[in-house]
């Protein structure tokens, strides 16, 4: 079933002791904006974490496989597509990038009927063997923390080493000595945007939303890990349109949503904030009529 509305959320989580997302070209340091000091976490991550749930979930079957995943060959899975539409013929050759003809289409619509992914994010699917790109209905920002974050460094002990060199340099002390990073807490904020139109194209249809809103509510009990620390989902906030186009700006509705601290002690843990729809408190299940032709829902 198609989506008739537009849809525009915030999500809310927190992390305690953990690292949300480590910036590789830093060393695995939080990510900052170094102006501020606020920390942040890529759509990327995001999405990441709502593709393992939806793979858990599913067991990798269609219409709900991944197309991005840890150790994917993309071409493979292009390849499949062409094998899928009964025209596999147009990939021989050496030339498979201009393969394709007329059937890139059809092989577009095979990928997003498979892949839970491609029809919710899009992807760029022309590269090797072409199944064309997708724009996806499912647009998300970095989330950005509501106040400013500290990164702690830590220094680790391994007691072993890897090698029989290592061992002898240290005439069998055989320790590692490593480096950890985490920001004490930090509350994050993300926006993201559903639209009608694009899920038209894709395919993305109610089961498919529902799964989502599912993922983002649940994604964090499925990728524990010590680097992380402890991570929890605080909030869903949605905004449902009752036309497809939209009846209000997102940012108009954004800017009614507020996440505000209380007290002036060190922030420890989730209770230090208050979130408010137009200057009240909103309990989970709660509907609140934001504007005409708009209602917004807490759905955890």
């Amino acid at each position: 079933m198609s989506l008739n509305h537009r849809y525009d959320f915030v999500l809310l989580f927190d992390v305690r002791d953990g690292n949300p997302n480590g910036d590789p070209d830093a060393g695995n340091l939080p990510r900052l904006d170094a102006e501020t000091g606020h920390g942040l976490v890529t759509d990327v991550c995001i999405k990441r974490k709502v593709r393992n749930y939806v793979g858990i979930v599913h067991g990798e079957q269609p219409p709900y496989e991944i197309y991005v995943k840890e150790k994917a060959i993309l071409n493979r899975q292009h390849e499949r597509a062409y094998e899928g539409i009964g025209k596999k013929d147009l990939l021989k050759g050496d030339d498979k990038k201009r393969k394709g003809g007329d059937a890139v289409d059809e092989a577009r619509q095979w990928m997003c009927r498979n892949f839970f992914d491609v029809r919710t994010f899009g992807a760029v699917m022309s590269t090797g063997v072409n199944c064309g790109q997708v724009r996806g209905p499912v647009q998300l920002t970095f989330a950005r923390s509501v106040s400013p974050v500290v990164a702690l460094e830590h220094s680790i002990t391994r007691m072993a080493v890897a090698t029989e060199a290592e061992a002898e340099k240290q005439s069998g002390d055989n320790r590692t000595m490593g480096r950890k990073f985490t920001i004490p807490y930090g509350l994050y904020r993300a926006h993201g945007f559903v639209s009608a139109h694009l899920a038209r194209q894709t395919g993305f249809g109610e089961t498919d939303l529902e799964l989502f809103f599912k993922a983002l509510e649940s994604m964090f009990e499925e990728d524990r890990s010590a680097a992380r620390g402890e991570m929890a989902n605080r909030g869903l906030y949605v905004f449902r349109h009752d036309s497809e186009l939209g009846n209000a700006p997102a940012h108009a509705l954004f800017d009614r949503l507020s996440v505000e601290r209380q007290g002036d002690d060190v922030v420890r843990d989730f209770g230090a904030y208050a979130v408010r729809f137009d200057g009240d408190e909103v309990a989970v299940g709660q509907s609140v009529a934001a504007s005409t032709g708009v209602t917004m829902i807490r759905r955890c």
